[in-house]
């Protein structure tokens, strides 16, 4: 009976056993890729992660000094994290390239994120324009003033007020001059004289306007301004004029009246003025730096308010031999034709003078100027993430651009590659003045130094850290201080690392001590020459 049940319960677990089997083989012969899929996405992930782990920064350096360098991660002299560096980034950075001293590397993301824009220095003529202001006249050249030749009292005046529009051969005044009646006289005396002595001889009588009398005292009374018409009226009336009219000799605007009816004038006196208004003078006064940019002949725009959008075009007429004292201006005089006599005098004008185009220079966009006060300064992009800040020598300023003048120590030139925007050589902490004098000491011979307080954080010896090397090989002693601000530099306090010089003694100086230590900058390095303990921070205690 037993021997029948094992047989029972066996038969179906080897059947069971059997059925797994061949499901098993069914499905790998019929899914043999998803294995195999499987298989390469292992191993593939696999090696994926070796890679990761075998790839290794080789260094890390401070964003904005490739020449700081460290075996770490840690923090740059700036208070950056410091980049690493990898191997296939050195060729592809440029980083194993030498650009000279004063040269930093920035990291492509840092200069992405500054938002830093670049411009092309170019070698053309800047043509210069002058705005300045000025006032219409005028035009001088085409004034007649009107002045009597005789003594006499004005009896009428045709003309009411300056500025009223007169026509030629237009009656002004008339005047009552016993000068001029005894002129009139002298001639019809000559003209009687003539007749009577040609009443013998008829071909004298044809002749007597001749006569040498005659002639004199027709030519006084021209020289008195009377007219031709008026001594022909006189000859056939033979009648004296107690008042003459006085008629004007051009076209014109009336200026400087100086008369009324009744005023007694006399030769020397200006009764009035008239002037031609077809074209105006425009006196503008130009700053004595611009005084050179300017000559004879240059064209000149101008506008005015009260004709808004209208724009006029002239001329520099005559340039002023001497500069205003009071304002140190040079005055300009230019000339605008003014067919519609719309440009009336005293009226302020907006004028632009375009200057004389000067010889080629290189330059630069004007933004792209770092003006210290003592230079001026220009950051070159030298590509591969290399900036360098160089010394220049502005000349002619012209809207945006301005020139860079000859003989320049960095040798700037047309084509190189300056920076117009986000100079981060000049870092956000730091003046434009302290930056620079930091950059200068560094490419220089004599290390910058400063005296500071501080508080030491920790001391790393060559024994208690084997990956602090300097770059020539040399075991280093890492100082980590939290220093007090360094106000010649214009530098905040900060926590940072320091290296103790070859010299210095640290074995009175532990963690948690005041300080008081000298520091100089080499090569990018800040290296501790003397420390002093003076104290016990209150947290050590």
């Amino acid at each position: 009976m037993n021997t029948k049940l094992k047989k029972i319960v066996n038969k179906p677990v080897a059947l069971l056993i059997f059925g797994i089997a061949i499901g098993v083989l069914g499905g790998y012969l019929l899914f043999p890729s998803g294995a195999a899929k499987r298989g390469e996405t292992t191993q593939g992930e696999t090696a994926e992660s070796t890679s990761e782990k075998e790839k290794k920064p080789l260094y890390w350096v401070a964003p904005m000094d490739a020449k700081y360098r460290r075996d770490q991660p840690g923090k740059s002299p700036m208070g950056m994290d410091l980049v690493p560096v990898y191997e296939d980034e050195i060729s592809s950075q440029g980083r194993g390239k030498d650009y000279g001293e004063g040269a930093v590397s920035v990291a492509p993301h840092v200069i992405n994120n500054l938002g830093v824009r670049t411009a092309i220095a170019k070698k053309s003529p800047l043509v210069h324009q002058i705005n300045t202001l000025g006032v219409v006249q005028y035009d001088q050249d085409s004034i007649v003033h009107i002045h009597p030749r005789v003594a006499g009292w004005v009896e009428q005046l045709f003309v009411k007020a300056a500025g009223d529009q007169i026509k030629a051969e237009q009656p002004l005044y008339t005047l009552y001059s016993p000068e001029l009646v005894n002129a009139q006289e002298e001639f019809l005396i000559a003209l009687n004289r003539a007749n009577v002595a040609s009443t013998a001889n008829a071909q004298a009588s044809k002749n007597f306007p001749n006569n040498s009398l005659v002639k004199a005292a027709k030519a006084r009374l021209s020289a008195l301004h009377l007219s031709e018409s008026f001594i022909e009226r006189l000859t056939k009336s033979r009648q004296v004029q107690q008042n003459v009219t006085f008629y004007a000799p051009k076209s014109g605007v009336i200026n400087n009246l100086k008369i009324r009816e009744g005023f007694y004038v006399e030769p020397g006196n200006t009764l009035m003025s008239i002037g031609d208004l077809t074209s105006v003078w425009v006196e503008a006064q130009v700053l004595e730096s611009d005084a050179s940019y300017i000559a004879t002949g240059n064209n000149v725009s101008m506008s005015l308010d009260f004709l808004a959008g209208q724009i006029w075009q002239g001329k520099v007429d005559y340039i002023y031999p001497t500069l205003r004292a009071d304002n140190r201006t040079l005055r300009a005089r230019l000339k605008f034709a003014n067919p519609n006599e719309q440009l009336k005098p005293n009226m302020y004008a907006q004028v632009t003078i375009d200057a004389t185009p000067s010889e080629p220079t290189v330059n630069v966009p004007l933004s792209a100027v770092i003006r210290t006060g003592l230079q001026d300064r220009v950051v070159l992009a030298l590509g591969d993430g290399q900036f360098k800040s160089v010394a220049v020598r502005l000349g002619q300023v012209s809207g945006e651009q301005v020139a860079i003048l000859d003989g320049l120590e960095a040798g700037l030139e047309a084509g190189d590659e300056v920076v117009i925007s986000a100079q981060f050589l000049i870092d956000s902490e730091s003046s434009v003045s302290s930056d620079f004098m930091r950059m200068s000491s560094m490419a220089g011979d004599t290390a910058a130094t400063a005296t500071v307080n501080g508080i030491v954080n920790a001391i790393a010896h060559a024994d208690d850290d084997a990956d602090v090397h300097a770059e020539e090989g040399n075991a280093q002693r890492i100082i980590n201080i939290s220093r007090e601000a360094i106000e010649k530099w214009q530098r905040p306090a900060t926590t940072m690392d320091f290296i103790a010089g070859e010299n210095l003694d640290l074995s009175a100086v532990k963690s948690g001590d005041k300080v008081r230590f000298t520091f100089e900058i080499r090569a990018g390095d800040f290296v501790v020459t003397e420390i002093t303990a003076i104290g016990t921070s209150e947290a050590s205690q």
